[in-house]
């Protein structure tokens, strides 16, 4: 195996440099070929000058086609790797990586410097994302807004903002998010993220833009809730917790002179009677001994999640007393995190559940059961009927995708296709 490596920092010697240098030497200890090059086996002029010819570049190229793989190190600067670096990859073949195996090391001044390429770039990507399905989807597209509950595993993914952090950045991302799917050029020198001149090329079907859904439990999101998004979420706690949770939302939304929908997202178990509902809740957790729930919830309780904290508080993680409010069955929570809740009985009792809650003012329901795919047959068929479905119809909103020929200079949208 042959493997090329590429420091990517102007600076010698670099942090980034150091650490290629400690997976060089670990590669060639398990008999991998390594060939290094730096930035300054390059000549400056032919990368200011995108030189394709130059013969140095030429000559990584070759090296580069006959390698399995390319290691590259660059350090972080605001938001971005090293314009050098970025210069000489764009001279390389446009298929030079293909069927190689790349490794990029970035190294920065602070976790939150590693992490600022990720929080910079994603809030604009993600409303060109939204912006596309929106279009492809003729209007039909929404979003739903996740910060994370788990430290271990965002950790994992290399996130190591606290909760009140995340939250921070979540506001910055979703604040970023909206105004540029609305049509702005945005401006942004936030704690976490930082954008200049941030635009969408082609609009969504929905204007202004489409939908935001969001939930959690803590202050923190019912901040973000009130502030920003169109639906707030809560998981399936009982009606007069649910009750709490709405009306502070509302008043902290009415405070900003704002107004949010409010949903609710639970499981169901239908069937043709209430006893025979209760007898299959049963059945889900028939094979669940002690060990395994204590496991589960020992793993939840890490969780800085406030949700997820309400949700185990509803069951204490004891078998003995899940129905926790008539028809509220928390079962489902003893092993897994997040919506941990079910509507249990047959079809006119789940309907009846379900009004309290719209009574409330939730008026999106999101279900889900287990399995899924046969409940969800015998929710259409038993408590459908019962529900009142009706609902405005769409405007048709025809938006077609259609060719417009290539942004120029990234800033002017063809209007009209070209004729020859």
């Amino acid at each position: 195996m042959r493997v090329i490596s590429l420091a990517g920092s102007p600076r010698i010697p670099s942090r980034s440099a150091a650490l290629l240098a400690l997976s060089q030497n670990w590669l060639r200890q398990q008999g991998v070929e390594v060939t290094a090059y730096t930035l300054h086996d390059f000549d400056a002029e032919d990368l200011l000058y995108a030189n394709f010819n130059s013969p140095a570049i030429k000559a990584f190229a070759d090296q580069l086609a006959q390698a399995d793989g390319l290691l590259i190190s660059t350090p972080v600067y605001k938001a971005s790797f090293s314009g050098a670096l970025k210069t000489l990859l764009d001279l390389l073949p446009e298929r030079a990586l293909d069927h190689k195996v790349v490794l990029p090391l970035a190294t920065g001044g602070s976790v939150g410097h590693m992490l600022a390429v990720d929080y910079a770039l994603k809030p604009v990507l993600a409303a060109r994302q939204a912006a596309t399905l929106d279009r492809l989807s003729n209007g039909r597209a929404l979003f739903n807004l996740v910060t994370g509950g788990d430290p271990e595993e965002l950790a994992a993914e290399g996130l190591h903002l606290n909760h009140e952090e995340r939250y921070e950045a979540s506001t910055e991302f979703t604040h970023i998010w909206r105004r540029v799917l609305e049509g702005e050029t945005v401006d942004f020198d936030g704690k976490h993220i930082q954008v200049k001149g941030a635009k969408l090329l082609f609009p969504p079907v929905q204007q202004p833009r489409p939908p935001l859904y969001f939930g959690g439990s803590s202050a923190a999101a019912q901040d973000l809730a009130a502030e920003q998004v169109e639906m707030y979420l809560t998981w399936g706690e009982p009606p007069a917790q649910v009750k709490e949770k709405i009306e502070e939302v509302r008043a902290k939304a009415a405070a900003k002179g704002r107004q949010v929908r409010f949903g609710i997202r639970l499981h169901v178990i239908v069937r043709e009677t209430t006893e025979e509902a209760w007898r299959a809740a049963d059945r889900l957790i028939a094979h669940l001994d002690e060990e395994t729930i204590a496991n589960a919830q020992q793993a939840f309780a890490r969780f800085d999640s406030v949700g997820q904290r309400r949700m185990a508080a509803l069951h204490g993680g004891k078998k003995d007393n899940l129905e926790i409010s008539p028809n509220l069955w928390a079962g489902i929570g003893l092993v897994r995190g997040g919506a941990g809740t079910a509507l249990v009985g047959d079809g006119p009792t789940v309907a009846a559940r379900m009004q309290e809650y719209a009574d409330l003012g939730i008026d999106t329901f999101i279900l889900s059961g287990y399995p899924h795919l046969e409940e969800a047959y015998r929710v259409g068929e038993l408590l459908f009927p019962h529900l009142d479905l009706a609902q405005e119809e769409t405007p048709v909103r025809l938006q077609p995708v259609r060719p417009q020929g290539e942004v120029v200079a990234n800033i002017y949208v063809p209007q009209k296709v070209s004729q020859s």
